[in-house]
């Protein structure tokens, strides 16, 4: 079994012919029975050179910016991650960091200089080779004055950049972090071509990424053709990829029955099963960091008080919600934000379930006989946030919530109210590692802090845990804060929930899919083939 294992892997990796597999195959006495079902295996999972890959996502807007410090929907992250953009780093299939455009790094006994070595030969689709004074202006684009980037918390700690030689960056930062090259990972940090005063050009929509966008309307239609000289042909398969925001989810079942696009994302999750049984159709699931979450602001009262943040954390049944809202494509979540796969979360926290005489404790202590508070609740966050939220009003009623549900158009409801409104539906895709999560979204004053939460000891620690590179006592940190999080923090998460997309059989792709982004960690353009 070993031997033919082998001899399917090199068939597969194009090291061995076909007729070279047969015959190394018999004379190592293998049935040709067995040689001839390994060889169509092999064969199916062989990446196929050529052909248009047409993809629809449940996102995207007309107001979408490729500023790589703005992107923030699956639109604009799978463009990026797997299409025009380059990383120093990736995240593979099994959730480890992998070279990307940088093909080696080393760093310093306390992880605070950090040496990234560039490839040789890296170029940008207008045909200028990257630079590490590249590198730097991209880090830089989200340091300076005034930024508003969602990536400005991962990259703050550095406090000095150099190039070295043609080939390699130097960067220091603050403190030790021992997960660094896994931060240069995050969709935000694309490098990109710096101009003459050191800035990037964005605007012009040039990357070093695998394919290179021939043309682009935002929250409507993305095209895009290989760059031939991108630094590996082990990906980007296909010629052309046509990248559709379709945000009707019944419009985007029915592309993909059709056969107009081969693949889609954001699957309604009442019909999925019966989606999977329809001719050329595969319904593809993967478990990761994806978790719906009910934001509340706590500095807005009434969540200014912690009583009435654990009142509604009480209020809510979580099984419930993962049986009628996911329906069973996901798992309770545990008002913490690490998920159960990833290497430090905390299992020895109690999970909190539905208990109506607790939640009216904690009600009590902030001075409350009964409570009323809005919700304003839209599918923009996620398929089944209103029915979400009407499940959630029953089960408050009982604990002494009165919970009055806003129906939200899903045109808008992000501008208006994500991170303004008190109580509001949310999701997060999560990071593959623990500091990227925290520092984006738990950090006091990031810009994408949708709690306004803020506690310094867990600030401390954050700071802590990054540069301790003991991994027993880095656990011991994470755990305290998810713990915080847990008990004192301004996220209601309910629920982590699977990623499922409908795939035409049309399409080969990898046999494991990575689960750290939906579609394959979003970089489906470079993966995924037509058969």
């Amino acid at each position: 079994m070993k031997k033919i294992a082998r001899l399917q892997l090199a068939l597969a990796q194009g090291k061995i012919s076909r007729r070279g597999f047969m015959q190394q195959g018999l004379a190592a006495g293998i049935s040709l029975a067995a040689l001839t079902g390994a060889t169509a295996k092999a064969e199916a999972s062989t990446p196929q050179k050529g052909g248009v890959l047409r993809v629809a996502k449940g996102h995207g807007s007309t107001t979408d910016v490729l500023d790589p410090g703005k992107i923030e929907n699956g639109y604009t992250i799978a463009l990026s991650l797997g299409g025009y953009q380059g990383y120093l780093t990736q995240i593979d299939a099994d959730g480890l960091v992998q070279p990307s455009l940088a093909e080696s790094w080393e760093s310093s006994p306390d992880a605070k200089t950090w040496v990234f070595t560039l490839r040789q030969g890296l170029e940008f689709h207008n045909g200028r080779n990257v630079t590490p004074e590249d590198v730097i202006a991209s880090v830089n684009h989200h340091l300076k004055e005034g930024t508003t980037s969602a990536a400005a918390p991962l990259v703050a700690a550095v406090t000095r950049m150099a190039a070295d030689g043609p080939r390699n960056v130097v960067i220091e930062l603050e403190s030790g972090n021992a997960d660094f090259p896994a931060i240069m990972s995050d969709y935000h940090l694309a490098i990109m071509p710096a101009a003459d005063d050191g800035s990037i050009l964005w605007q012009d929509h040039i990357g070093c990424g695998a394919y290179r966008i021939e043309s682009h309307q935002a929250g409507i239609q993305t095209i895009l053709t290989r760059h031939d000289n991108h630094w590996t042909d082990a990906v980007a398969h296909a010629d052309r990829i046509e990248l559709l925001s379709i945000i009707d989810q019944s419009a985007r079942i029915s592309a993909l029955i059709s056969g107009d696009v081969h693949a889609i994302d954001r699957v309604d999750l009442k019909t999925a099963t019966l989606l999977g049984r329809k001719p050329g159709v595969e319904l593809v699931t993967a478990d990761g960091t994806l978790h719906y979450s009910f934001p509340m602001l706590c500095d807005r009262a009434p969540f200014d008080d912690r009583d009435v943040r654990m009142a509604v954390k009480y209020a809510v049944d979580r099984q419930e919600l993962v049986d009628k809202i996911l329906f069973g494509f996901g798992q309770v979540g545990n008002d913490h934000p690490i998920g159960a796969n990833q290497r430090y979360h905390n299992d020895t926290l109690e999970q909190r379930a539905y208990d109506p005489d607790k939640a009216r404790h904690h009600l009590k202590k902030a001075g409350h006989d009964r409570l009323k508070i809005e919700l304003r609740a839209s599918d923009a966050a996620f398929a089944g946030a209103v029915d979400a939220a009407l499940l959630m009003q029953n089960s408050m009623r009982d604990a002494g919530i009165d919970l009055e549900v806003k129906r939200t158009p899903n045109d808008g409801f992000w501008a208006e109210h994500w991170m303004k409104s008190p109580f509001i539906s949310s999701y997060w895709s999560g990071r593959p590692v623990e500091d990227q999560m925290f520092s984006t979204a738990y950090q006091s004053g990031v810009s994408w802090n949708e709690t306004h939460w803020s506690n310094d000891r867990f600030d401390t620690l954050l700071i802590a845990a990054r540069a301790e590179l003991n991994d027993a006592r880095r656990r011991e940190m994470y755990h305290e804060m998810q713990q915080l999080v847990h008990e004192d923090g301004g996220a209601l998460i309910p629920m982590f929930a699977s990623y499922v997309f409908g795939v035409s059989d049309k399409i080969g792709r990898p046999e494991k899919v990575a689960a750290n982004w939906d579609m394959d960690g979003e970089r489906w353009m470079e993966r995924w083939w037509i058969k």
